[in-house]
């Protein structure tokens, strides 16, 4: 049975992709994580959460032409998905009712 809530990275992964206007290829992505989050990101694991989440249709995925010089490559761009939003909004509230009523806690 496949896992129907979002993992961290890709909560991450579709958020920085959310920032950038809902679409993107994996070098901004890791990019944009990295300073929101001011911490190193490995580019494998953003292109393979992408994938992962490409197959499980949270985003869907073109690849464009290459580039008209030597050596250029086509990028593969990814596009959320409405599905994905929706989880997004479901693992919010989730992590919300969390956090609820432990402010007490974290107080210094």
């Amino acid at each position: 049975m496949a896992r129907e809530s979002l993992g961290e990275l890709e909560q991450r992964v579709l958020l920085a992709m959310l920032h950038l206007g809902g679409e993107a290829y994996s070098a901004p992505i890791v990019l944009e994580l990295e300073q929101r989050s001011g911490r190193q990101v490995a580019p494998a694991s953003v292109y393979i959460a992408l994938r992962r989440m490409e197959k499980r249709g949270f985003v869907s995925s073109v690849l464009e032409e290459p580039e008209r010089k030597i050596g250029g490559r086509g990028k593969r761009v990814f596009t959320v998905m409405p599905g994905a939003i929706e989880k997004l909004r479901v693992a919010r509230r989730e992590l919300e009712r969390l956090w609820d009523g432990l402010d007490p806690v974290f107080a210094a």
